[in-house]
């Protein structure tokens, strides 16, 4: 290793920063720097959700931790919604990113929501219509195995992941991703999709056989449920290294 990176890794939705728990020891082992925030209405910034997070306040997050810590040469990682977010964020600050990796993420193009990318989203927000707070979405519920709770089945993991998650804000998945910045497309990409027990009803938009630089995509496979960060630690970080 000629020099350190540095990590940047988003969780998801309904999620927070304790899902990288033993992701992030795994890469700092090797010597690289991890930082893994909570976005905007989580983990310790869970009071903070409110009618008006969106997309554009996790952007914010995100921005905010780079240019207050100078981060540059980023590898920057999104899990599931959080590829909307590392998304518009590279549309910000695109000098200071050297890879995005999406990890079972939404890949979205310029002007898309969460919507777009994935319309089953707008069940769980209709599903919602009828609370008191319709603005809140809660989190999907624990499925009989192999599906589990966002594909984690372990018991003792499930108890613990169910301590971490929190609503989304409806507004999450309605702002539109911007990605207007031609300096964006350059940013080499990955993506790193979860096979083996998608949920029924779940499709995954196809990666495009080029990326927007030009080069063909890169696409890798790690068989386990959506929360990879959690079932398969090991062979997650492995492929984050081989993006280094």
């Amino acid at each position: 290793m000629t020099h350190p990176t540095t990590y940047v890794l988003v969780h998801g939705a309904w999620h927070d920063g304790q899902s990288w728990k033993r992701v992030a020891p795994l890469l700092t082992a090797q010597g690289h720097r991890v930082f893994t925030p909570s976005l905007t209405g989580h983990g310790d910034k869970a009071h903070l959700l409110s009618p008006e997070v969106g997309l554009t306040t996790h952007a914010d997050d995100i921005v905010g931790l780079i240019l207050e810590h100078d981060l540059n040469d980023i590898v920057l990682v999104g899990h599931s919604y959080a590829g909307m977010v590392i998304s518009s964020v590279a549309n910000r600050v695109p000098g200071r990113i050297s890879r995005l990796v999406y990890i079972d993420a939404m890949v979205p193009t310029h002007g898309e929501n969460a919507i777009d990318v994935m319309p089953l989203t707008q069940v769980m927000i209709d599903g919602a219509a009828d609370s008191a707070q319709p603005w809140r979405i809660p989190p999907l519920p624990e499925f009989p195995v192999p599906v589990g709770l966002f594909g984690v089945t372990d018991p003792d993991d499930i108890a613990w992941l169910k301590t971490t998650l929190t609503d989304e804000s409806v507004l999450c998945f309605q702002q539109p991703a911007e990605m207007h910045n031609p300096a964006q497309a350059s940013i080499p990409r990955a993506h790193i999709l979860c096979i083996g027990n998608e949920p029924e009803g779940v499709t995954r938009r196809p990666i495009p056989k080029l990326q927007p630089n030009g080069e063909p995509s890169r696409v890798y496979t790690v068989d386990t449920g959506h929360d990879a960060m959690i079932t398969k630690p090991v062979e997650l970080s492995a492929l984050l290294l081989e993006n280094a």
